[in-house]
């Protein structure tokens, strides 16, 4: 093992071309340094030195060594200053709509990772009545959530339209008991589903529960049941119902908004906060 402190002499050494000199750099006797020296060629098995009247010079081996031992003091500072500057390392803890974590990584979750490299963000993925429980029994210093009300304690971000989507051309819309396929309980999208749904409608089947939106709209495209789509996700596979015509509860206007827990309001969530916001303005319709 090479260690740090052998190689500092080492390069005082190189550099100095004297071991008086050198030991003067770093504070040592000569004695001391050139026994610092032989310990270190008994480390890499070879001479690093050839001595003469005028002072030392570097073996070929030498040469190579100093090469490592520059590189090697650079990672140790690198380290250290790190470790230093991350002494009191910050964890902030995010939820994120399962349906939506695609797009705030790639929008703005990935780029504060790599802006504030001391900060370490834990990302947690959830239905929005989940997200928003666990905020409040203190698992997340912040979330993004989806309800169909204008947010009370929270900062809307953007709104989500819904349709009710089946097949093109497909017959799963026209059975008289309507296949379904919903995002899981305690999904706000779900939940008004079911709060809607009237006796004088047709009759809803879950056939499946998911947080996945590819898997809804693979379950529509394939002509398995409908679902409530977002309006970005809709495509030429599909047709969008209308819920008058197809005895559908209607589907509220959504509201996407930020939550933050009172006692999670340091800088670096508000930083966080911050880019969210930057990035969900100028957000596109190409969301995954």
């Amino acid at each position: 093992m090479l260690k740090i402190e052998l190689l500092e002499s080492f390069i005082a050494v190189a550099e100095c071309g004297n071991l008086s000199k050198a030991a003067e750099k770093v504070c040592r006797t000569p004695s001391a340094l050139s026994l610092q020296i032989k310990k270190l060629e008994e480390s890499v098995g070879q001479p690093l030195l050839l001595r003469d009247n005028r002072g030392v010079v570097l073996t070929e081996s030498g040469n190579t060594l100093l090469n490592y031992a520059y590189k090697m003091m650079q990672l140790n500072t690198q380290a250290l200053d790190e470790l230093k500057d991350c002494q009191n390392r910050e964890v902030i803890r995010l939820g994120v709509p399962t349906d939506y974590i695609t797009y705030y990584l790639d929008n703005c979750l990935l780029e504060f990772v790599r802006e504030f490299t001391c900060i370490e963000l834990v990302i947690d993925t959830d239905v929005s009545g989940n997200l928003y429980k666990r905020l409040h029994q203190g698992e997340f210093d912040l979330i993004v959530a989806t309800h169909w009300q204008p947010p009370v304690q929270g900062e809307l971000l953007f709104e989500r339209r819904f349709h009710w989507v089946a097949a093109k051309n497909g017959s799963a819309h026209k059975r008289e008991t309507i296949p379904m396929a919903l995002y899981p309980e305690n999904c706000p999208i779900r939940a008004q589903v079911f709060a809607n749904h009237q006796l004088s409608m047709r009759p809803i089947n879950v056939l499946l529960s998911t947080p996945s939106p590819q898997a809804l709209c693979m379950a529509v495209e394939n002509d398995l049941s409908i679902a409530p789509i977002a309006e970005f996700r809709i495509n030429d596979k599909m047709q969008i119902l209308d819920p008058i015509e197809h005895d559908l509860p209607p589907l509220p206007v959504f509201n996407e908004s930020l939550y933050l827990n009172p006692e999670s309001q340091t800088e670096a969530c508000n930083q966080l906060i911050a880019l969210l916001k930057a990035n969900l303005k100028n957000r596109n319709t190409t969301v995954e």
